[in-house]
């Protein structure tokens, strides 16, 4: 017997495959309904949120909820003209959808043409932050995606406004399918969500460590995300230390809460003296409570200012605080660093400071991560500032797709062979016909239209 949610998943596979051939035109046309729907209802949007963001600070003096996921569910006027930006600029994207990634003649007459296409049925699974429907609807709308959205009950009646909003825009617009899109609400579709393989075909998680880890243990489907996002900046003896000052503040103080946010400060040991107090000021004057080795530690608990220094653990250098709280290390050399980062990090994204061009390339090199910063702040990486218009989430897989992932982790390929009654028996035994196999500058969609 089908359920209600499998009903809703069924119907959105069913629309995937209308979505997928669904022309540019029509897909701007829905894109820019749905930010003005979002510029006409601000209020409603507004209040909606207060009424989640009232309830969550409740649950967080109980102790049920961080302040991090707080601060993360709060939507304000600057956030939504923020969403409405995101979607206007996934406008802008090319069209990704049927575009020919390789021609090749397998022999005259007889082509074959790589063509990029849609994933199908998107799964998102996510905590807290509204921002996340309208970035990942945009996104997978521009790229022929059906989607399935389950957020947080602490987002319960922001989710709802803004999803409804953009669903009813979208579906406005003469020649866009119904029931692309959908939303779950209670706890348990999440379990029902994880065991339908049968029909999404990719899951993308955004929230907590344990969040994340729960999606990648229990379910069949490919899972794009990370687990945490444990990032360092290193201070090299070559630092130019007014960049560094800058940079270290930035990436750990300018928004905590997040996953690109720095955990870690690394420090060569030939200019943790001169770097370290004054970087300590700053940080101390922020509210950040530095937990630091015994060597930095010795540097610092003789100064009388700072109200914040404790001794690291073990379990520190491993530990994703998603608040002003910073971990701190002196190194005796970049190849410490990097050994450190390779050890202790999630892959996510880590920072040098130099002026080293040898460093640069080598911490490039050695540091395995998605995302490596020279000389600036590993904030940076996100979808919006790497120009992909928004982001779907920040992944540290190895295949499909890595780093901050727009529209191009949304997309897999097809081959599509051309031919003129070709029969492979006549590329086979004695007599057999050779192919080609020669680089073609053509693109599909000339060739079907022949």
């Amino acid at each position: 017997m089908v359920t209600e949610i499998e009903e809703k998943v069924i119907e959105a596979k069913k629309a995937s495959i209308i979505l997928a051939s669904v022309n540019t035109e029509t897909k701007n046309t829905a894109l820019e309904a749905m930010a003005q729907a979002l510029d006409n209802n601000r209020e409603k949007i507004l209040a909606a949120n207060q009424k989640d963001v009232e309830t969550a600070e409740k649950l967080k003096r109980k102790g049920e909820l961080s302040q991090a996921l707080v601060d993360r569910l709060k939507v304000s006027d600057s956030k939504i003209s923020g969403m409405i930006d995101g979607i206007r600029d996934v406008i802008e994207l090319a069209d990704p959808v049927g575009e020919t990634i390789e021609a090749l003649e397998l022999d005259q007459g007889l082509e074959l043409y790589q063509v990029s296409c849609p994933i199908g049925l998107i799964g998102v699974i996510f905590e807290a932050r509204p921002d996340v429907v309208p970035q990942v609807m945009s996104l997978c709308l521009k790229s022929g995606n059906a989607t399935i959205f389950k957020g947080g009950s602490e987002a319960l009646n922001s989710n709802r406004v803004i999803f409804d909003l953009l669903n009813e825009a979208a579906e406005s617009v003469k020649g866009m399918p119904a029931g692309a899109f959908q939303l779950m609400e209670t706890r348990e579709e999440v379990n029902d969500i994880l065991s339908m393989d049968a029909y999404i075909d990719l899951l993308i998680p955004r929230g907590s460590n344990a969040f994340v880890k729960y999606m990648q243990d229990n379910t069949k489907i490919p899972v794009l995300g990370h687990a945490d996002g444990i990032c360092h900046v290193y201070v090299d003896d070559n630092a130019d230390l007014s960049k560094a000052y800058d940079v270290c503040f930035d990436s750990k103080v300018q928004y905590p809460a997040v996953c690109n946010a720095m955990e870690t400060l690394l420090v060569h040991e030939k200019v943790a003296e001169k770097f370290l107090p004054t970087m300590a000021k700053m940080l101390d004057e922020a509210g950040v409570e530095m937990r630091c080795d015994e060597q930095s530690y010795d540097s610092l608990e003789m100064i009388d200012f700072l109200k914040s220094i404790l001794r690291a653990t073990e379990e520190d250098w491993s530990t994703e605080y998603n608040d002003l709280v910073l971990s701190i290390k002196i190194v005796g050399s970049m190849d410490e660093a990097i050994e450190h980062i390779n050890t202790y990090g999630s892959h996510h994204t880590d920072a040098i400071i130099t002026e080293n061009k040898f460093k640069k390339k080598d911490f490039t090199d050695l540091v395995d991560s998605s995302s490596v910063m020279i000389n600036a702040s590993t904030r940076f990486a996100d979808g919006f500032r790497y120009g992909k218009g928004a982001e779907v989430g920040i992944s540290t897989n190895k295949i499909h797709a890595r780093g901050p992932v727009g529209m191009e982790g949304l997309l897999i390929y097809k081959y599509i062979l051309v031919g003129n009654g070709d029969k492979v028996a006549d590329y086979a035994g004695p007599e057999a016909r050779k192919f080609t196999h020669r680089r073609l500058n053509k693109t599909a969609s000339n060739a079907l239209s022949r």
